[in-house]
């Protein structure tokens, strides 16, 4: 990556967008009619497929049963042609146990569990295309799969990337400004309440510019609100046209 500009001086990145703005998003909610709640999410050329079964029994060992909220289960794959490189295994290797984790806290922060005890949700999230802010649109994707499947939340729960370059925060991140190496972090927010589902960085960052990425973090999760609000909002509406024919 040496002698790449990553931000112009007329402060333009390198696929045209500004420092703050969003990539494109596209998505559908319902797309399987076998799952409970189903979404497919586009962001920039990261695609990602989200279904979610549940609230049922616990499957397997009744000792696993929670007496006061449910169990949220996620597991995260990555198609073999998702990237340039092929992967021998799509899930369980230590960045899908990884991701799945953070998954899986981000949503027990999201989800009202304490209304469904001793059961179990299931949230499965497959990446099919990775260029970047995998971590968001796997979130961004699972937040309407959940919503689809009609599973009680706090909120929204948004999330975006945001990095540091030039003395500049770069919100939603794409693969080549993240292979850059710098500074960057992937945040997801309950925009209702500005409440943290979970914050991780990737490298070093020092303290006097933390406020600032965070904040382009957080205004481009607010962003992706705004587009989720309108992605549910149109699902409800059709669903509701085909309920009167």
């Amino acid at each position: 990556m040496a002698g790449l500009e990553l931000l112009s001086d007329q402060g333009y990145r390198i696929d045209g967008r500004r420092a703050g703005e969003l990539r494109k998003i596209q998505a559908r909610m319902g797309v399987f009619a076998q799952a409970d709640g189903s979404a497919y999410i586009e962001q920039g050329n990261t695609k990602a497929l989200a279904v979610v079964y549940g609230p049922h029994e616990i499957r397997g060992s009744r000792s696993r049963a929670l007496p006061d909220r449910a169990l949220v289960n996620c597991q995260y794959s990555s198609a073999t042609f998702s990237t340039g490189e092929r992967k021998r295994r799509p899930h369980g290797d230590r960045k899908s146990c990884e991701m799945g984790l953070q998954l899986r806290q981000t949503f027990e922060a999201a989800i009202l569990t304490q209304l469904h005890p001793r059961s179990q949700i299931d949230i499965y999230v497959q990446v099919l295309q990775a260029d970047g802010g995998t971590y968001a649109a796997c979130v961004n994707a699972a937040t309407l799969a959940v919503m689809d499947a009609g599973i009680p939340m706090r909120d929204f729960v948004c999330a975006c990337s945001a990095g540091f370059v030039d003395g500049t925060a770069l919100a939603d991140l794409s693969h080549v400004e993240e292979a850059a190496g710098g500074p960057q972090l992937a945040l997801a927010l309950l925009p209702a309440s500005g409440q943290i589902a979970l914050l991780e960085m990737d490298s070093r960052l020092h303290e006097d510019h933390l406020e600032q990425v965070l904040e382009a973090a957080a205004q481009a999760a607010r962003d992706v609100h705004t587009l989720l609000d309108r992605v549910v909002r149109q699902h409800v509406q059709e669903a509701t046209v085909l309920l009167g024919d």
